[in-house]
């Protein structure tokens, strides 16, 4: 069993033996009790129907209670790049400054296994046990974009939970990481100095929607490189388009170990925020946020339905099986698999 299975395994079987309710649990909850907020995020990813109950419940209640003074922050950059030792960095500032984190790790899973090595929290270990400081590792699974199955609920919980900021550190860039903008207010992508090759290999979509580009580990040796990569990435960024939120993206250098010019980057972010309060985009940005997950639920909800459908799911999968066998276009074969779901319903 993987460490995280044991940690949720232990959160809902303590929930049980205490037989607490979700009143109770949501109760616990907006007094930033950590201990209750892992249980319900243990309840929002557990697969039990009698679990998805009590989340919903949840879920509902927290969607009430969401404070605008909650910012979301997403936290991206090619693997090896620091993205935990600069979130280790940057909390410290943020507690020193009379602020509470929430903070959302995400490890990849191995497609075979399914495990995750969930090590984020050895790699924080300066802001672990500090109490106005919330860790959550998860496993990616074969959730694509950088963020886990349950992230968006995650977040709202934290948002209702009354933290000052989350920051939601993605597995690393990859072909539809872009998803983590979808969840948050301010997107961060960190690079590594060296601008020549990353700069190619880097997707030209990742880099069109951050906000701040950081040039990480810019300490030493890496200083004059870092200065270089920054350049380059400025020459970049202005052959894009200018950004919905009237906001000009800048680029800055700064080392997490030893912390330096994190401080910088900080003031960015606040202004950052300002500017987007200010001309309304940020409230635009969260509304088509809830739209999208909207959208996303009832997709995922739909399939549900055809799974527990006895006589649809036996279609659903005679036609995956003639589509995998090029009979018919996987194209075709879902337009009869909804037009079998239509008239099921209507019977």
């Amino acid at each position: 069993m993987s460490q995280l299975s044991k940690s949720k395994e232990a959160a809902l079987s303590r929930l049980k033996r205490n037989a607490i309710s979700s009143e109770e649990l949501w109760l616990k909850i907006q007094n930033k009790d950590k201990v209750a907020l892992g249980q319900a995020i243990s309840i929002i990813e557990s697969q039990s129907e009698m679990h998805q109950i009590v989340a919903d419940e949840l879920i509902q209640k927290a969607s009430q209670h969401i404070a605008d003074k909650c910012l979301k922050i997403g936290v991206t950059g090619v693997p090896g790049v620091g993205k935990s030792t600069f979130i280790n960095a940057y909390t410290q500032l943020l507690v020193q400054k009379g602020m509470s984190v929430a903070i959302l790790a995400v490890d990849p899973s191995s497609q075979q296994s399914g495990g995750s090595i969930l090590g984020d929290k050895t790699r924080m270990k300066d802001i672990f046990s500090h109490p106005d400081v919330f860790i959550r590792p998860s496993p990616s699974g074969r959730q694509l974009g950088g963020v886990a199955h349950k992230t968006r609920e995650v977040i709202l919980l934290c948002e209702a939970a009354g933290f000052d900021r989350i920051l939601v550190e993605t597995v690393g860039v990859g072909q539809s990481e872009t998803f983590v903008h979808q969840m948050t207010d301010l997107f961060l992508l960190l690079m590594l100095p060296g601008a020549g090759d990353e700069l190619q290999g880097i997707k030209r979509g990742i880099m069109e929607l951050a906000d701040i580009l950081v040039v990480h580990k810019a300490d030493g040796e890496n200083e004059k490189k870092a200065k270089i990569a920054s350049i380059d990435y400025k020459r970049a960024l202005h052959l894009f388009a200018p950004s919905e939120s009237a906001w000009t993206p800048c680029v800055l250098t700064a080392s997490s170990e030893p912390p330096m010019g994190i401080d910088i980057v900080h003031e960015k972010i606040e202004s950052y925020f300002h500017h987007t309060y200010t001309n309304g985009y940020l409230m635009k940005k969260r509304e088509q946020e809830w739209s999208l997950w909207f959208e996303e639920s009832v997709e995922e909800q739909l399939l549900q339905f055809i799974r527990k459908d006895k006589m649809v799911f036996e279609f659903y999968e005679k036609m995956k099986r003639e589509a995998a066998m090029r009979i018919i276009s996987p194209n075709l074969a879902a337009k009869k698999v909804i037009e079998s779901l239509y008239l099921n319903v209507k019977r």
